[in-house]
């Protein structure tokens, strides 16, 4: 029976399905154990689900088998390791496996920005999805959650059509994440809605089933989890959607920066302000170095290109600019540095020959090692390019940072990072530089100066330790 309009319920009210493996509950797999899969995988086994997770990377499959995690999320490990000890959850290389086990099999795999251009990169998806179905022996549902452009459940429906036999009954259907680094745990037990995209009741059913973890855990702590029970596009575009209009938000109040940098306004002041307008609202109107990570940036992007193929692409053009808006705040920080520095800067910008540039964070932002696309480690390397011998401490991502920019120098604490420094950058808001003590670092430095890319410093505690001090929007 096809669901004919959308659907949103706080509590669901849905017709029971009998998994096909014949267990009590939904045996489910992740495909892909990356940030996503990992994740998932780890907290839904704590909801009392039997999980396997499936990766091609033998090295990842063995060091969750082991119980260690390969990324930091807070809160991640200890319930990897009691999972596995409870015999719940599992890791494995063998899709045939992962095939035979399962009724849910979840598509976690990456979907990075294409080298040749600015759509997404569906491979990974295409690759994961074809070896699974090719493997499939009896009915199951395959659920996208990675980040896609709209049509790409269709696509990969048809995909599943030419690679099982019909009789098999195999169904797609589409449930978005909407994981924060650093709070996923909660983000994945505790969400603040579930959107399934389905075209039969059997499949909406069967991912109730394998939500119900998380509606009973609602219902013990008195809460309710909305429920949008919808169509594949729109399912699809709730992702990128949402993903766009933060990063519309985040690039607004960067965009009042630059404003408030030439009239000699306040940013932090003016964003308090309006933030107390309920229709605005005070979240993500932190302006600063702007936003990174593995999904605003590609997935802003691969939402114009969609958009342009779809024939809707001046509806996005204003996505444009806020990528735009969102990279001048790199090299604003720059400006920064060669004010306080007293660097001129020429056409092809300042020259920190001679100095040393302590940079405070590489992590595109707090609580997580990740830096992909990460704002600070992007200043970083070009103020090394720029001349400077820069030194870089990261609380979790260091290594990470160590190879993605090896030609940076990394520190082992904040103190051997801030010694001998000309400059100081906080470029990351880690809670370890918000709460610094100025005056301890002061000794430290050869030259009291610092750059606040988050707006995160108390920049009156910082004047009265004497630093010369340079906020991102503030006089």
């Amino acid at each position: 029976m096809t669901i004919p309009y959308p659907n949103i319920q706080p509590v669901p009210a849905i017709t029971p399905v009998t998994p096909p493996s014949g267990a009590p509950r939904p045996r489910v797999t992740f495909l892909g154990t990356g940030y996503l899969g990992a994740t998932y995988a780890i907290c839904y086994a704590e909801l009392g689900y039997e999980v396997l997770g499936f990766d091609v990377d033998a090295d990842k499959i063995a060091k969750l088998n082991a119980g260690e995690v390969p990324i930091h999320e807070p809160g991640l490990d200890e319930l990897l390791r009691r999972n596995l000890a409870a015999g719940r959850l599992r890791f494995s290389t063998d899709i045939s496996e992962v095939a035979d086990f399962g009724d849910v099999h979840f598509i976690c795999v990456g979907t990075p920005q294409r080298a040749d251009g600015m759509g997404a990169d569906l491979s990974y998806v295409e690759a994961s999805v074809t070896s699974l179905a090719q493997h499939l022996t009896r009915k199951a549902l395959i659920v996208g959650k990675s980040t896609v452009p709209v049509g790409t459940a269709e696509w990969v429906e048809q995909l599943v059509g030419k690679h099982t036999p019909t009789d098999l009954g195999v169904e797609v259907a589409w449930s978005p994440e909407f994981l924060q680094e650093g709070f996923a745990v909660d983000d994945v037990l505790r969400p603040n809605r579930i959107v399934v995209g389905v075209k039969t009741e059997w499949a909406n059913g069967m991912l109730y089933a394998a939500h119900k973890g998380v509606f009973d855990l609602a219902a013990t702590e008195d809460r309710e989890v909305p429920l949008v029970v919808t169509d594949f596009a729109t399912a699809e575009l709730v992702k990128v959607a949402a993903n766009a209009f933060l990063a519309t938000k985040i690039s607004f109040i960067n965009a009042m920066a630059e404003v408030c940098e030439a009239a000699g306004g306040d940013v932090t002041q003016l964003a308090r302000a309006i933030g107390y307008d309920p229709r605005i609202g005070n979240r993500f109107l932190q302006a600063g170095l702007g936003f990174g990570g593995a999904c605003l940036p590609k997935d802003i992007r691969a939402f114009q290109a969609r958009a342009q193929e779809l024939g809707a692409g001046e509806a996005l053009r204003f996505l444009h600019e806020v990528d735009l808006i969102n990279l001048r705040r790199r090299t604003r920080v720059l400006q920064l540095a060669a004010d306080l520095l007293g660097r001129r800067s020429g056409p092809a910008g300042p020259d920190f020959s001679g100095t040393r540039i302590a940079v405070l964070g590489a992590t595109f932002k707090p609580n997580t090692d990740d830096v992909r696309d990460a704002p600070a480690l992007a200043v970083a390397a070009l103020l090394a390019k720029s001349g400077a011998d820069v030194h870089v401490y990261d609380p979790q991502g260091t290594e990470n940072a160590r190879r993605v920019a090896p030609e940076l120098t990394y520190e082992a604490s904040m103190n051997d990072a801030v010694t001998g420094a000309d400059l100081v950058c906080v470029l990351t808001e880690w809670a370890d530089f918000r709460n610094a003590d100025p005056v301890v670092l002061g000794e430290l430095a050869a030259g009291r100066k610092v750059v606040d890319g988050r707006n995160c410093l108390d920049s009156t505690l910082w004047t009265q330790a004497g630093w010369e001090y340079r906020g991102m929007g503030r006089p």
